[in-house]
Order: structure tokens, then C-alpha cells, then sequence
């Protein structure tokens, strides 16, 4: 297989691709040449429209924010937690994009690019950065565009004025780096000044215990390359320290790691391991150290991890994490997309069969939800909606077009440009998806969008000849920055070598020392359909509905906790009963507490402990569920669908996931604006989709008096000015108690600061035409209809044990909702969350489950009737507004985004 080919003899990159590359020609239909050269040509044109798009509105900030057309500058924004590390007011996005401006063949642009760094840009900021951020995207850009430079000089015709500048940089960032270094382990600290190194809390540094395996793992090509490049071995030598202590904390009977490790005792923080984030780019640089830099200790350490991976994290297609102690223990039911490039990773190594069905599931899941979600579960449910543009589906297709030269993987590579653009092209380049059930975006286009998807789809659809240098002569590093291959035969000092121990000699049973032969591998031509063909009928299947709701315990109150409505008399005298009273707190939550000896009975105390045990159940149960959120896209002149709204659905009126077309129209404000009386506009209302203020009165109620008034659907903005789906779990609107077929209209709802985005552009435009709908449609003012999808994740009920029957048990109530939506902001965990414990007596439980409908809080600021006028702010300024990112996936950002 690939890696037994030594690099002295030819460079294993180069050997592999020659013996793969067209081994599987036929096996599809070919694409002609011309449409390849047009999806190559589309490729440039999306390249243009993002770059240009950042320099004429962000640089030199770090990133662009597409949808408010301006840069994301650290300081200025409101903080999105660790995922701003990578940002140091350094031009991140020009610094990672400078290779592909030349693999694109834009030598100008590149030269342009060079200057603008060398003139433009500090590295001695006071400011504390990611570690393993800045190394791949930043010294791994510079070195990069370092690489490319003294390519184009050497040719004679270019960059005759370039004297080794970026590589200057390049080490001047290196040493501002290794202070991190500088701990017992030698494993990095995650975070360092730029200006002051790691000093303590002063710095904002110093302080940090844990750090994730690919954070220390993923520093040797880098370092090594700037050590080679210079002639300095101290960078290569801290690298090498790192990964020597990885390799000696690895669990010694399943050969595996965990995820998070603390860098001063070695002892691993969380022991799940997979090959997603927080481990993924480590196993990548292990075998692609042994590429660049011939050292075959590195090659066999690798090929010791790929065994336990297929042993254990390996069930094609897929790759679940598991235990490190208990490897046959699976740690988790879902996936993250960052393994997404492990089959480019199985390419490399040569293990082609797992790596096309694990690309074949990823492609169906891609086809599914038009993007990779974040996560998704083994039954390929959304379990994380997000999907910021990342590049590891596009890398790995690439590689396996290269491998196969199957056409199949065109069609792929097609379906991933026609997604960005019909999904995330916005005027001002590329956003990415806040949530991909509904289509609703985020102000967001990170520098590794740039840096990596355009490449691996320019090399996609490219011939030989377009592109300027022989790309087999280099490797990619984990931000597709490109470092030759040369290194390896440069000068390099001894004391660079891994510290073997006597334990850890080469031991050719760890090799195998043949390269493979793709003609004798697949020998049928049909063959990869075959394996593709089971795994996307297992994904076309998948989506059951989630498992009805089974009530605990042996009998069945009188009053089940699935039908309590607050605001129901029966309902209360039924609990007066039980024991069980409800206080209405100030914030609009509603308390249940239930005394066992203020029951009518001893029956009665124990129904009311059943019912405060399904209580609790039925909140865990709906903290866990993920319903799907609705779309308000507004696709009249001149947001033309580009502005999507994420929106909490109602338990009665349209079912909008069960429309092929949505419901389209142009919003008009009812009178009076709460909805809660008779709609005197109602000429102007009939027709449109009524725009209501929450409060005052029940969600049926208002719906009821905007269909009498002919409004073909609602839309309730919150009242509770500042609110939004980004700090706030986004629910479902409940009836009020009463049956409520006779509402025949959809009925959506925004909080305060989407609302507002919607109010801002009526009084802007005057004329606003928004389409309801369960996700966006595809962009433009020609609405299309969209397949129908598997949206939510299935999900059952957390089983509780029993609670004894305490004197009092307590259980609180959120306002005004009956089931939550699943949020579309970024505040899931990595970690999977344990089911809260139960305690015996007194037990207290704060759980968020149905609570009264009726919104009459004193303590509530109500706005006159009639009043849309809650800001004076622009539509661009409330979309900045919109745009506030929470804590984002707080240990998978940590670990690695």
C-alpha cells in the first residue's frame, strides 16, 4: 500500500496517484470534457465572487461577514466564544487564500496578494489566539504562499523581487508559537499572546489544563517544513516532542486515544475516540509526516492507529466513537462532519473499498439535507443543523476521483457547486448555514472556505494542463496548504529524530511494503456500485418516526402530563387533587410543586407523583427532541430570497412540512397589533400574511380574528424586546385548550430580533413579499419546490427510576410553549448530556415542558397597539444585530473548527 513506498525513491503521493489514477474509468457515464471545463470554469467565477467580496468589503479584517457586507474585526463584534481564536487581526482570510490565488492560475492576484501582506500585516498584536489555528491556517498560509513564491521566481518570469519575505514571517510567527511549547509534556498550551507569549492570567494565557489530541497533534508539518525551510531544528523538534508524548499516552490495549488530554499530567480528560473533531487531523499528520519527511516511525505509529480504527471506530460506512478502556463500547449514536475526510485520508493510505462507502453514506446524507449537518445520527437524522461551509466532503471526492477515476465523483463534486450556489450564495459571497433543514443563514464565511473547497473542487474538474505546477509534488497539510515534498531530502539536524524508545523499533510486521494495484483490487467494473448501491438504500430508508411517548410506571393518572394545560380549570382542580399547586413566576415560567400530604387520598399523592415523574420525563424528552423550525424567506426586490428567517411552528393552522410550496404573500400590520380583538384593517389584511405582536392573549386566539379577517397566515414577533433564536430555544406555539381544527392558516413565530428585521424592511420597502415554508427555497424570486426531507432526529423519552414518594417534589414550567424547536444558534456540546439525576427526597426538578398559554405578566413591558416602531436601527444594522453567534458548539469549536 502507499506509505511502503519509500520517499528517497519516489515521493509516495506521486506514486500513489500514478498507479490509482483512471484504474476505474468506465465504471459511470463519462462526463464530457467540455462540461468539465465549465464546472472548472463555475469554480473560478465562485472563487472571484467570495475573494473579491472579501477584499472589497472585510480586508484587513480577519474574516468577511457576508450577509452585512463588512469584516469581522476581533473586539468590534460581539465575542462567539472560542471559535474567535483563530481570528488575530493578522488579514486571516488573504494570509490562508494566498496558494489558491496561484493554483488557480491568478499570478497577478497572487503577487498583488503577496505585497499586501508583506506591507500590511502584523504579527506582534496584543492578542491571545488558538495555537492549532493559527499554525494551520496562518504559518501554514505563509508558508504556502512562501512555496508558491520560489516556485514562480525559480521560473523566472514572476515575483523576480522576492527575497524569502513570507518565509521571514513565517518564522517570526513560528518563535511568537513556541512559548506554548514550553511545558513539562512538551504538548502545547491551546492559547498564546501574540505579543506577550503565555505569562499567566496577565496575558490571558498560562491558565488552560486541558487541550484536544489533533490540537497537539497537528503541529509537524508546519513546524517541520519552517525548521527545513530555514535551517532552524527547534521548531521540528517541539512538534516531534508533542507527538512522541501522544504516542506514549495512548491506551496500550486498544492502541487508540482519547479526545482531550491535560497537558501537564498526561492523564486523558475525555476517552471517547473516533475520527472526528478533537482527533481527526492527528492520524492525517502522522501518515502525512512519514510523506513529507521519510521518517518511518511516523508511517508505523499510523499504521498501528488505522488498525484499531477499523477494528473498533469502523462500521461501514460508518465511524463511531468509542471508549479507549472499552473499545467495543460505542461512546455516542451520532457523527460529526469532520470525519468527512477520512476516506481522503483511506485514499492516501490505500484502503479504497472503506473509503468509498463511507463517502457513498456521506454523499447520501449531503443529498439529503442539500449539506452535511454538523452532525447527524446512524440513522442520518439532523443532530446538529449547522454547516459552515466545510470543505472535508469536497476534499475527500477529490481524492477519490484521483484514486478511482470513476465519474461518479464529478457528479458529486457538481452537486456540492450547485448546493453553495443555490444554498449559500448571497451578494456578498458565501454564508454559511445556521441551520440546513431550513435553509436560514449565518453572517459568517470562515477563511478555511477559501483556503480548501475551492482548491480540492478546482483539482476536481481540472485537466493537467490547467493547472501551473505539478500538484503531486507537494503534500497538503489539513488546511490545504501546500508544502513540497522536497523537504524531505533538505538539511536537517539529527537532533530533530523521535525519541524511540526500546520498545518502539521498527517492526516490519507493521508494513506492508507493496504498493497497491487498483486493476487487481476491482477487477469488475461494477464493483464500487455495488458497494455504493446497499449504503444509499439504507440512507432512503432511513427516518422513522420518532418512538411514541410510553408512560412510566405501572398505572395511569388521571390527568397525563403530555395533555396538562395551565390555563384549564379542570386541569388545575385535578392537580389540587393530587397535591400538586402552580405558582407563576415573574419571568413568565410556571412552578409545579407537589406536597404528597395536601392530596385528597393516599390514591390521589401517589397519581401526583406518577404525574410529577412523567413530568420531568416529558420535559427531558422534549429538551432532547429536535423538532424542526420553519423558514421566513423574504423574496421580494431586493433581498430576492437571500434572507432567511429561522421561525418556531405552531400545534395548529397549515402544517407547513406537509407543503410542497409553502405559503407566499406580502406581510401587512394587523390592527390592533396584539390580535387579540377584531382586526380593524382588515382590508388591507385580507390576502396578506399578518404581522401580530405576542402577548396579551393565546396564539389560537389571534389567529382566529386575522382568518376572519381573510390573512392567508400570521406571523407573532415576540415582545420581549432583545430576544432571539440565538440566545433563545425557538418553540411551539400551542392552542388554547379548546379544539382548534377551525384555524386553517399557518401561523409562524420570530423573536423580537428577526421580527424586527422583518418590521424594518416594511417600513424601509414598503412592499414585502415572504414565503412560509418548513426550509428555504432555492434563491431567487422564482420560488421551486424542494424534496421533501427527514428533518428531525429520532429521539425517546430519557428513562427516569422511580422516585419514592417524597413530601414534595418540584417541577418548573417554561412560558407560553408546549414543545421546543430545535435551536438553530450553536450552543450544542460535543459531549453528549447526561440525563439529570433524580434525588429521592425532597426531590427538585427544573425542567422546561408545557406551561400556560395566556400572557398577562405585570412585570412584561407591553408596547402601545399599533407600535412597530421598536428601533430605529437599518436593515443592514439588524442583520448585524442577527447575526450574534453564541458559544457555537463550545468543546467541538475548542477542540478543533
Amino acid at each position: 500500500m502507499l506509505p511502503s513506498c519509500p520517499p528517497a525513491t519516489m515521493p509516495p503521493a506521486l506514486l500513489l496517484l500514478t498507479l490509482m489514477s483512471g484504474a476505474l474509468c468506465g465504471l459511470g457515464q463519462a462526463m464530457s470534457r467540455e462540461e468539465r471545463h465549465r464546472l472548472r470554469n463555475q469554480v473560478v467565477e465562485m472563487f472571484d465572487h467570495a475573494y473579491q467580496n472579501y477584499m472589497d468589503h472585510a480586508y484587513p479584517a480577519d474574516e468577511l461577514m457576508p450577509l452585512t457586507c463588512r469584516g469581522r474585526v476581533r473586539g468590534l463584534e460581539p465575542s462567539r466564544g472560542d471559535v474567535d481564536d483563530a481570528l488575530g487581526k493578522f488579514s486571516l482570510t488573504l494570509i490562508d487564500t494566498l496558494d489558491t490565488l496561484m493554483l488557480l492560475n491568478k499570478t497577478t492576484e497572487f503577487e498583488a496578494a503577496v505585497r499586501r501582506v508583506l506591507s500590511d500585516v502584523r504579527l506582534d498584536n496584543d492578542i491571545v489566539v488558538s495555537v492549532f489555528e493559527t499554525n494551520i491556517r496562518v504559518l501554514g498560509g505563509l508558508l504556502g504562499g512562501h512555496s508558491m513564491a520560489v516556485m514562480l521566481k525559480e521560473g523566472g518570469q514572476h515575483m523576480q523581487w522576492y527575497q524569502d519575505e513570507l518565509l521571514h514571517m513565517a518564522k517570526d510567527l513560528g518563535l511568537r508559537l513556541l512559548p506554548a511549547f514550553n511545558t513539562s509534556s512538551g504538548l502545547p498550551y491551546p492559547r498564546v499572546n501574540l505579543k506577550y507569549g503565555v505569562r499567566g492570567p496577565e496575558t490571558r494565557t498560562g491558565t488552560e489544563t486541558d487541550t484536544c489530541t489533533a490540537c497537539a497533534g497537528t503541529i509537524i508539518l508546519e513546524f517541520a517544513a519552517l525548521s527545513r525551510f530555514t535551517g532552524d531544528p527547534v521548531f521540528e523538534a517541539h512538534a516531534r516532542r508533542a507527538l512522541d508524548f501522544l504516542w506514549e499516552k495512548r491506551q496500550r490495549n486498544s492502541n487508540l486515544v482519547g479526545t482531550t488530554i491535560n497537558i501537564h499530567s498526561g492523564e486523558w480528560v475525555r476517552r471517547d475516540s473516533g475520527v472526528g473533531a478533537g482527533i481527526d487531523s492527528y492520524y492525517e499528520y502522522l501518515l502525512k509526516a512519514y510523506i513529507l519527511l521519510g521518517d518511518d516511525l511516523f508511517l508505523q505509529r499510523f499504521n498501528i492507529h488505522y488498525a484499531s480504527i477499523m477494528k473498533y471506530i469502523s462500521q461501514p460506512p460508518l465511524l463511531l466513537d468509542v471508549h479507549i478502556h472499552k473499545p467495543l463500547l460505542p461512546a455516542r449514536t451520532w457523527m460529526d462532519s469532520l470525519l468527512a475526510f477520512f476516506p481522503g485520508l483511506q485514499v492516501l493510505k490505500g484502503d479504497i473499498r472503506p473509503a468509498i462507502e463511507t463517502h457513498e453514506m456521506l454523499y447520501q446524507v449531503t443529498k439529503k439535507h442539500n449539506f452535511l449537518p454538523e452532525a447527524f445520527t446512524t440513522d442520518f437524522r439532523v443532530h446538529w443543523a449547522q454547516h459552515p461551509l466545510r470543505p472535508e466532503f469536497a476534499e475527500s471526492t477529490y481524492f477519490l476521483y484521483k484514486a478511482t477515476g470513476d465519474p461518479y465523483y464529478l457528479e458529486a463534486g457538481r452537486t456540492i457547486l450547485d448546493n453553495l450556489n443555490r444554498f449559500a450564495r448571497v451578494p456578498c459571497g458565501f454564508a454559511a448555514m445556521k441551520d440546513v433543514r431550513t435553509g436560514s443563514h449565518e453572517d459568517r464565511m470562515d477563511s478555511f472556505f477559501l483556503a480548501e473547497m475551492f482548491k480540492y473542487l478546482f483539482l476536481l474538474f481540472a485537466d493537467a494542463e490547467d493547472i501551473p505546477f505539478d500538484v503531486e509534488d507537494y503534500v497538503f497539510t489539513t488546511e490545504a496548504h501546500l508544502l513540497p515534498l522536497s523537504l524531505s531530502a533538505a538539511p536537517h539536524s539529527p537532533l530533530v529524530s523521535s525519541n524511540r524508545t526500546s520498545e518502539e523499533e521498527l517492526d516490519d510486521s507493521n508494513f506492508d511494503w507493496t504498493c497497491p494495484n487498483t486493476r487487481l483490487l476491482f477487477p469488475d467494473p461494477a464493483y464500487p456500485r455495488n458497494l455504493r448501491d446497499p449504503i444509499r438504500s439504507a440512507v432512503d430508508k432511513s427516518c422513522p418516526r420518532p418512538a411514541p411517548y410510553r408512560e412510566p410506571g405501572m398505572g395511569r393518572p388521571p390527568l397525563r402530563a403530555q395533555d396538562f394545560m395551565a390555563n384549564n380549570p379542570e386541569h388545575l382542580e385535578l392537580l389540587r387533587r393530587m397535591g400538586v399547586s402552580l405558582i407563576h413566576l415573574k419571568d413568565g415560567r410556571v412552578q409545579l410543586v407537589q406536597h404528597a400530604t395536601q392530596a385528597v387520598s393516599a390514591v390521589a399523592a401517589e397519581d401526583g407523583v406518577r404525574f410529577m415523574q412523567e413530568m420531568m420525563e416529558l420535559s427531558s424528552q422534549q429538551q432532547k427532541e429536535q423538532l424542526p423550525p420553519r423558514a421566513i424567506q423574504i423574496v421580494s426586490h431586493p433581498f430576492l430570497g437571500r434572507v432567511v428567517l429561522t421561525a418556531g411552528p405552531a400545534q395548529f393552522g397549515t402544517d407547513l412540512s406537509k407543503s410542497s410550496t409553502g405559503v407566499r404573500g406580502f406581510v401587512t400590520v394587523a390592527e390592533p397589533y396584539s390580535g387579540c380583538t377584531e382586526i380593524t384593517n382588515a382590508e388591507y389584511v385580507q390576502g396578506h400574511i399578518a404581522l401580530l405582536q405576542r402577548g396579551q392573549c393565546m396564539f389560537a386566539e389571534k389567529a382566529r380574528h386575522i382568518q376572519k379577517a381573510g390573512a392567508i397566515g400570521g406571523i407573532v414577533i415576540d415582545d420581549n424586546e432583545g430576544s432571539s433564536s440565538d440566545t433563545a430555544p425557538l418553540f411551539q406555539m400551542a392552542g388554547d385548550g379548546r379544539n382548534t381544527e377551525d384555524v386553517t392558516l399557518p401561523v409562524l413565530f420570530l423573536f423580537h430580533k428577526e421580527g424586527n428585521i422583518l418590521l424594518e424592511a416594511l417600513k424601509e420597502y414598503r412592499e414585502v413579499e415572504v414565503l412560509l415554508s418548513d426550509k428555504a427555497r432555492d434563491r431567487g424570486v422564482n420560488v421551486q419546490e424542494a424534496e421533501e426531507d427527514c428533518l428531525t432526529e429520532a429521539t425517546t423519552p430519557t428513562s427516569f427510576e422511580p422516585t419514592s414518594q417524597s413530601q414534595t417534589s418540584m417541577v418548573e414550567l417554561d412560558e407560553s410553549v408546549s414543545q421546543e424547536v430545535a435551536p438553530s444558534q450553536e450552543t450544542s456540546h460535543v459531549e453528549e448530556v447526561s440525563p439529570p439525576e433524580v434525588e429521592a427526597a425532597p426531590a427538585e426538578v427544573e425542567v422546561d415542558v408545557p406551561p400556560p398559554e395566556e400572557e398577562r405578566d405585570s412585570d412584561r413591558r407591553e408596547e402601545s397597539e399599533g407600535d412597530t416602531d421598536s428601533s430605529g436601527q437599518s436593515v443592514d444594522e439588524l442583520l448585524a444585530d442577527w447575526r450574534e453567534d453564541l458559544e457555537a458548539f463550545q468543546q467541538m469549536e475548542k477542540d478543533e473548527l
